[in-house]
């Protein structure tokens, strides 16, 4: 643990925040800031697609990757953000979020471009899929794919299935073992149907949760309408402030609330990583540019949108009840903002938790599906599923210390050989 945590205290500090940023910051002017087409996007994404056979519809792949990355990144993820970072870790997370677009647009567009078509017409890509065709690289290509498994179990599963479980043991006295079998049951019965039963249920699902959970944190902004614009300004003043709450060396605070900001909303949102490429390689869309802009969608909404009301709910409630927030574990803050919700509050947010678990876990489950086709073929797919569901139960019974540790490392060495593929690239990606 000490380690694993020296080591992401280090590529986290200020290396891959740079990578990030500057890769962000390049794209965003290389594309002419496509972040100006949002509107345009959207209404892509929302409009009707012709069948697409074996493969998804756009709005299919892009409810596949919103499954995967809506979940404990907005919910517990901007909590620890807060925890460890100060409050100013919101404005990074959200500028992630602003910024990250044109990188998601540009994994998407290069996923489109050089993804493979299997003999029964399915398509299927990913940053992989890139580095293999695009660079001829097939050995870096193999090592994303192992990192995109290994992330599948940890990020996607593991953590999903530990976060229900403390949730639903604190709030409905639930066996973390039988929390265990339920998850690993539903999920198993999902994935087993292949890409277009897990796309149907990700495109029926996930605006519902989404729109569930939004009603929630509206209800919190009313209670908290006399602390919103001082939580704002707070987030502005503490996002560049050099001293914090707790003091410390000049710079140390800034640094914190970057480090934390970026990462969390990496973890969120994954641009920069490629996973959310990977589905919008799987669209029966040939033109790259049309699914690039539908897949950048996913990033506003799970970071501009989503973290944003979230951090905005958590330093409201700093201010309106700063008992309620002082001594509480870092991934607790979020839960003592919605206690404040009259009768429903912790169950509530139980429920929310719960259904992005378990969409985040159907997600995952594909990305670790196209990852182990791309290292060992068909035959492997079986083989993973087995082990996929029997890790959501083990991840519910855990301690997941180590866990979350590993997912920043994870996220790290997937970064890498993407961004790298992107700048090398470059000239292939058009606005």
């Amino acid at each position: 643990m000490d380690i694993i945590e020296c080591i992401n205290d280090f590529l986290w500090g200020f290396p891959l925040l740079i990578l990030l940023m500057g890769t962000h910051v390049y794209f965003t002017l290389k594309l002419h800031f496509p972040q100006r087409s949002l509107w345009r996007a959207i209404r892509l994404s929302l409009g009707r697609a012709e069948e697409g056979g074996h493969n998804l519809s756009p709005f299919s792949a892009l409810s596949t990757t919103l499954a995967a990355t809506l979940g404990t990144g907005n919910i517990i993820g901007v909590s620890t953000a807060v925890a460890l970072g100060g409050p100013g870790a919101i404005f990074w997370c959200w500028i992630t979020g602003i910024l990250g677009m044109a990188t998601a647009y540009s994994e998407c567009y290069l996923s489109v471009l050089y993804r493979d078509c299997r003999p029964n017409g399915t398509y299927v890509g990913g940053p992989m899929y890139v580095l293999k065709n695009g660079l001829h690289k097939y050995m870096s290509g193999s090592l994303y794919a192992l990192c995109t498994l290994i992330a599948a179990f940890a990020v996607g599963c593991t953590t999903q299935a530990n976060s229900v479980s403390q949730a639903a043991a604190g709030t409905f006295h639930l066996s973390p073992h039988f929390v265990g079998i339920t998850l690993a049951l539903l999920t198993g019965a999902v994935i087993l149907g292949g890409v277009r039963s897990i796309g149907t249920l990700c495109e029926r699902t996930v605006p519902a949760i989404s729109f569930f959970y939004l009603f929630g944190c509206l209800l919190l902004l009313i209670l908290y309408r006399r602390q919103l614009p001082t939580a704002i300004i707070w987030i502005l003043k503490d996002a560049f402030s050099f001293t914090g709450l707790t003091g410390g060396a000049a710079g140390a605070t800034l640094q914190h609330a970057v480090r934390y900001g970026i990462a969390r909303g990496l973890f969120t949102n994954e641009a920069g990583i490629g996973t959310s490429a990977i589905a919008a390689a799987a669209s029966h869309t040939k033109d790259p540019h049309i699914q690039a802009y539908v897949s950048m969608t996913a990033v506003f909404w799970d970071t501009v949108v989503m973290c944003l009301i979230t951090g905005l709910v958590i330093v409201s409630n700093m201010l309106y009840d700063p008992a309620s927030t002082s001594g509480v574990a870092q991934t607790d803050l979020t839960a003592a903002a919605f206690a404040h919700l009259p009768y429903i509050g912790n169950a509530f947010l139980t429920i929310s938790l719960a259904a992005f678990a378990v969409t985040t876990l159907i997600g995952w489950s594909y990305f670790g599906e196209k990852a182990t086709e791309y290292l060992v073929g068909n035959k492997g797919i079986p083989y993973y599923k087995l082990v996929y569901v029997l890790m959501i139960y083990l991840g519910a019974i855990i301690p997941m210390q180590l866990v979350w540790q590993c997912t920043d490392l994870i996220n790290a060495f997937m970064v890498i050989p993407n961004v790298l593929a992107l700048f090398l690239l470059r000239h292939k990606i058009k606005p």
